[in-house]
């Protein structure tokens, strides 16, 4: 348990008091030794990401017993139902799409995004589409790091789009209008973005321009 704690960055204290939360597994015991591997570190460096990130213990212990009963982080974290098509992986199969960079701390900011979820041993990322957009960035040689705090600031536009396009339609219609309209926002987010980045194509090739 000292080593444990030691490696951690935490005290013995403290890694009871995880232990007696239920925020870690039981050890493997062999008559009075409890011995303890690399997944209760790889857990307890998952806490103190968490934590810093400003999540309660009450709701790092809800995530925990996802992770161990196999229910779904994403419907703890509030995650809507949605169009998008979920992606089921093993843990080796999330390592190997992005490449090794799969650190507690990017694991912690994925969570935070609502992107992953469990069921059973496999993990659930929300949307396939995101998923490989992700992997592709981060062959182009982008870090993990970069494109999810890109991703928290695009669902923060998206976010108010979506509440844009709503008090639009609500203010004309009914709740069900903005399910039938829904195909109609896509699409002006796409052509606007589609736009927005021919606006700033135009720009890099007018700036690395010689001057005449």
């Amino acid at each position: 348990m000292e080593e444990l704690a030691r490696l951690a960055g935490i005290t013995v204290r403290t890694l009871r008091f995880y232990r007696e939360r239920k925020l870690i597994p039981p050890p493997r015991r062999e008559g009075r030794i409890a011995w303890y591997d690399d997944d209760h570190l790889a857990r307890l460096r998952t806490i103190a990401a968490l934590l810093e990130r400003g999540h309660t213990l009450t709701g790092i212990a809800e995530l925990a017993e996802a992770l161990d009963h196999g229910r779904d982080v994403a419907d703890l974290l509030g995650v809507e139902p949605t169009e998008e098509e979920p992606v089921r992986l093993t843990p080796e199969e999330l390592a190997a799409r992005f490449e090794g960079q799969v650190t507690t701390e990017n694991l912690a900011a994925a969570l935070d995004l609502g992107y992953l979820g469990t069921d059973g041993g496999e993990i659930v990322h929300i949307s396939r589409r995101l998923l490989d957009v992700s992997s592709a960035l981060v062959r182009e040689g982008i870090p993990l790091a970069e494109v999810l705090q890109a991703g928290a600031r695009v669902r923060e536009h998206a976010d108010a789009l979506a509440e844009m396009f709503a008090e639009l339609v609500l203010a004309h219609g009914p709740e069900e209008d903005l399910h039938r309209l829904r195909p109609l926002a896509r699409s002006v987010v796409e052509a606007e973005l589609s736009l927005a980045l021919d606006r700033r194509l135009g720009r890099s090739t007018t700036e690395g321009r010689p001057a005449e």
